[in-house]
């Protein structure tokens, strides 16, 4: 079994099987490192759980803020509305961000299919 040739970043080498016609694994091919940006900059753009969290507090605060009548009824179900709006909110960037990271893996797998196709690799 082929491994990966790369050296990781603590100098160790990179223990990852590839396939024989392959030098490096997905994690240190060249020729994704520009989606393996794109990829790791919206991570680090990514704060759903924070979202979450906020939206968690701001239910529960709504919830005691009826229950002590600090809020009328009426006004606390238009304010849980507009909560159930932004959780819907964040589910479909959600589903968004799932949906661009997928795309970009299957335009690599396709562009790995290419550049194989166009070595002459053949399956079987």
């Amino acid at each position: 079994m082929a491994r990966c040739s790369a050296v990781k970043l603590d100098g160790t080498p990179c223990e990852r099987i590839v396939e024989a016609s392959q030098k490096y694994c997905y994690a240190h091919e060249p020729r994704h490192q520009e989606a393996r940006s794109r990829a790791a900059s919206k991570a680090a753009r990514s704060k759903p759980r924070r979202d979450l969290q906020a939206l968690r507090e701001q239910a529960s605060k709504l919830y005691e803020e009826v229950h002590t009548g600090e809020i009328e009824p009426k006004a606390g179900a238009v304010l849980t509305q507009v909560t159930n709006t932004q959780a819907r909110i964040l589910e479909l960037e959600r589903k968004l961000k799932e949906t661009e990271e997928l795309e970009e893996r299957l335009a690599a797998l396709e562009e790995d299919a290419r550049a194989e196709k166009e070595a002459g690799w053949r399956w079987g």
